[in-house]
């Protein structure tokens, strides 16, 4: 009947389409961080997504997440950005990987998976599911954490429109069940621009991250000076 339930009964063939249709794939993960001073102090900013955040091919620290160190450091000393993204990661794979890190707080935690999903023909009713879940769980062990939800949109051409709607659509649903932050597309500006990809001209090179972290950061800023500003409140004397 509709787009959808026809690419249910044929994902196979619905990926191979859009694969070829967006030449997008995710492959490698790295995971990094900031040098912490004070752990008691640190306010902690958690990426969790596939390899889009993780930073193929490039140093883990011209990666976007790690990009961020710099631009916090105006406001104030004691963030620290962990990047927890794994290659090829979908959201069935963050779940399996999630409970670990929970161990630790997490001030803010970016949320930045689905597209592995998409190409993998996964049912978005269980993508969304997943996210959900990941939210929860990180919600249940850090109550006052920031969410931020990263977005990615479908290139206008995608052959199963009603589907690329449907998939962007649910990034907003979710930020707006979970009284969340969403950045629209974390690809804005990059997709299909060769000056910014690999030569395989489908994953952000260096150049193409410094983008990505101008699309993010102009979520993050606001919500990083809240998180800043709520911890300052709670210590009459911060200098110590």
């Amino acid at each position: 009947m509709s787009a959808e339930s026809k690419m249910r009964k044929r994902p196979k063939q619905w990926r191979s389409r859009v694969v070829a249709a967006v030449l997008f794939s995710f492959f490698c993960g790295q995971v990094g961080g900031a040098p912490a001073a004070d752990p008691s102090q640190m306010k902690t900013i958690f990426v969790f997504g596939d390899s889009l955040s993780e930073g193929l091919a490039i140093s883990p620290r011209q990666a976007w997440p790690m990009l961020l160190v710099e631009k916090l450091r105006p406001i104030g000393p004691n963030f620290r950005v962990i990047n927890a993204s794994a290659s090829g990661s979908t959201t069935e794979g963050g779940l399996r990987r999630l409970p670990p890190h929970l161990e630790h707080s997490i001030n803010i935690f970016v949320l930045e998976l689905g597209i592995n999903d998409a190409f993998n023909g996964i049912p978005l009713e269980q993508t969304s599911a997943n996210l959900q879940s990941i939210i929860d769980q990180v919600k249940t062990r850090n109550p006052n954490a920031s969410i931020v939800i990263v977005g990615i949109q479908f290139p206008i051409a995608a052959p199963d429109s009603e589907y690329a709607a449907a998939f962007v659509k649910m990034f907003g649903e979710l930020a707006a069940k979970n009284h969340a932050a969403l950045v629209p597309n974390l690809l804005e500006g990059v997709m299909g621009d060769p000056k910014l990809n690999l030569p395989d001209r489908i994953h952000p090179n260096a150049p193409g991250h410094r983008v990505l972290v101008e699309n993010v950061w102009r979520v993050l800023e606001a919500i990083a000076r809240e998180v800043s500003d709520r911890a300052s409140s709670r210590d009459p004397n911060p200098s110590g």
